[in-house]
């Protein structure tokens, strides 16, 4: 069985809620990727999303200087670092999802999987597939 901690990315940059709109967007465009974990020490509080800054943020008149704490998403889907890929995979797909930030049993973030790294990392073709498709279709 192949498990989350098999395929995941450790040492995840993490932004606080008091960190600016605009630093989210800085770390974003330097790592080249599109969410960042908002956590107070290791513990997840909320993702922030490149579609939260132009959503929450730049289509609502606020500026670079508003603290993530208003534009992040605080309801988070998660993974356990011992959680079936399979299974993830599944409710990636059925919650069109395209990142779970991964947690220990303790609720501190440990790491982050992408649908990207399931592909690249080891899992059958057809399942990404199938599930990029749902993931990527309207509901």
């Amino acid at each position: 069985m192949t498990t989350v901690t098999d395929v995941m990315t450790r040492n995840v940059r993490t932004m606080t809620p008091s960190d600016t709109v605009a630093g989210a967007a800085q770390a974003m465009d330097e790592l080249n990727v599109g969410v960042i974990p908002v956590c107070e020490g290791d513990k997840l509080l909320g993702m922030v999303t490149d579609r939260d800054l132009v959503v929450r943020a730049v289509a609502q008149g606020l500026d670079g200087n508003t603290p993530l704490a208003k534009v992040m998403s605080a309801k988070v889907h998660t993974a356990r670092e011992t959680d079936d890929l399979d299974k993830v995979l599944a409710d990636m797909a059925a919650s069109q999802i395209r990142r779970l930030p991964v947690v220990d049993g303790a609720n501190r973030l440990v790491g982050i999987v992408s649908i990207g790294d399931i592909a690249v990392k080891g899992q059958d073709e057809e399942d990404v597939g199938q599930s990029l498709a749902e993931i990527s279709s309207p509901t």
